[in-house]
């Protein structure tokens, strides 16, 4: 069983239990790499020193400073932030419910999962996810983490909770200072079929195990071949541009998918007034002439 980064209780009004926080992801899989000296190939090892003196300072002469103005701080020592012990430091209390599908994505951080910690805790733990699931509601909670709180959005997923962690709205930046430049522009009916038959046509399901971290394993190649003596060389890839005729380049893209641009025009609706039109009446036939 992996070791908890986080334990505590979780809290709906009355009802309480033992729940452990989860890191639901990790990068220590990742290449990872040491910074050695050249010369020597020896590992380098980092030291603080004192800005002014220039001299090595031990651990315990270290602590952290706020600065409050240039060249003036105040020292905040580890006891200060321990005294600082908000309810959220042992507590998930869960203060509202939302829809889901009303929590903006960039507001999303990082994932964790969430578990009853013993086995009294399971049926309190069980009450308020199954109701949470019926009620198809997300919560929201506080959470003291590397001792700073943050919001906590929970919902269910199995027989556990995904805790995502929730930026707060001063760490997020509003898009209009991005898109307020960006002109608005017609475009042809034509461009839009096209481009959506070739939506259509790569469209799929998301399947992450698909996911393969390419930089990743051309990163493994290179540290094998040195390994092994061989010179390692990247394919090189031509860099894309703006594309100044979009209409062709749309028309090709469909031509190597496997289609023409005469078949991604969609039928345009007939008129309300070709619709309620009467049927044509047949022409009655011609009598045969008497004789």
């Amino acid at each position: 069983m992996p070791r908890p980064y986080w334990k505590g209780y979780l809290k709906l009004s009355l009802v309480s239990c033992a729940v452990a926080l989860y890191n639901a992801s990790s990068s220590s899989e990742r290449v990872s790499f040491n910074t050695l000296n050249r010369k020597t190939g020896n590992r380098l090892k980092q030291n603080l020193v004192d800005s002014v003196s220039g001299e090595p300072v031990d651990t315990a002469d270290r602590v952290k400073g706020y600065q409050f103005s240039k060249g003036q701080y105040v020292m905040v020592e580890d006891a200060d932030l321990e005294a600082l012990k908000l309810e959220s430091t042992k507590t998930i209390e869960l203060e509202t419910f939302v829809p889901q599908s009303e929590i903006d994505e960039i507001y999303l951080d990082s994932p964790y999962y969430l578990a009853p910690d013993d086995k009294v805790a399971e049926e309190a733990f069980a009450v308020i996810r199954d109701a949470m699931m019926k009620k198809k509601m997300a919560g929201i909670g506080r959470v003291v983490l590397s001792r700073r709180e943050r919001m906590l959005m929970l919902h269910p997923r199995g027989k556990g909770m995904l805790a995502t962690t929730l930026r707060y709205p001063y760490e997020v930046r509003q898009d209009s200072e991005y898109f307020s430049d960006i002109h608005d522009v017609k475009l042809s009916d034509e461009m839009l079929d096209i481009a959506q038959e070739i939506i259509a046509r790569k469209s799929g399901h998301f399947e992450p195990d698909k996911f393969t971290d390419r930089y990743e394993e051309a990163l493994v190649e290179m540290l094998r071949a040195k390994q092994s003596g061989q010179v390692f060389t990247a394919p090189e890839t031509a860099e894309p541009g703006n594309v100044v005729n979009i209409m062709d380049a749309l028309r090709k893209s469909l031509q190597a998918s496997g289609g023409n641009a005469g078949a991604a025009r969609r039928p345009r609706a007939a008129s309300k007034k070709a619709a309620e039109a009467p049927p044509a009446k047949a022409k009655p036939k011609a009598r045969k002439a008497a004789r």
